[in-house]
């Protein structure tokens, strides 16, 4: 079986292209026609007319909430067997597949004859992870998940980004350490 190669022909840079002046017009032209076209929307929208499309919404963060999807990926959680302890037989297969290394196990022997080990520890350090689901997939007992909903995972110190697994299974609330926040009287 023969292999044929196909050549890519690059298009000629003329001078044009070059100095780049006519790409940066095109690129203010298209953002100026998305201002004006969302502009005419909200205002036809305003006015009552409905005949038309809704204009591009910006998402006013604080005060409402980000819609997340079904399958969107947030922070982590375990699960429980139905006696109450961790469902994590400390395979360390979510260790091993994270590309960031931001799991870290700690493997003990079970008190259970019908499990052969459980995690002694169970940390997952949130500042260092991508999010990219790999632990959860690679979990063959689904004892970890990341649909928790909580999007919000600031803190004023690395060590608070560290979730062990009492906060992990929900048994303990995760409290932020840091600097008292300053109480101002005229904004509470």
């Amino acid at each position: 079986m023969a292999i044929t190669v196909k050549q890519v022909v690059r298009p000629e840079r003329t001078f044009a292209t070059q100095i780049y002046l006519i790409e940066v017009w095109k690129g203010l032209a298209l953002t100026f026609r998305h201002l004006f076209v969302n502009l005419f929307r909200h205002t036809m929208r305003a006015l009552g007319s409905t005949g038309f499309l809704p204009g591009a919404v910006t998402i006013q963060y604080p005060e409402d909430p980000a819609v997340l999807g079904k399958r969107a990926r947030t922070r982590h959680r375990l699960l429980k067997r139905d006696d109450g302890a961790p469902r994590c037989t400390a395979c360390l297969l979510c260790e091993t597949i994270c590309p960031a290394k931001c799991i870290r196990i700690t493997a003990e022997d079970a008190p259970d004859v019908t499990v052969e080990k459980r995690a002694k520890t169970f940390d997952i350090d949130l500042g260092m992870c991508v999010f990219c689901g790999y632990c959860v997939e690679a979990c063959p007992v689904d004892a970890i998940h990341m649909d928790a909903n909580e999007v919000e995972l600031s803190t004023f110190t690395r060590q608070d980004m560290i979730w062990n697994m009492p906060e992990l299974l929900g048994d303990k609330i995760k409290v932020p350490s840091g600097p008292a926040r300053a109480v101002d009287p005229l904004h509470p």
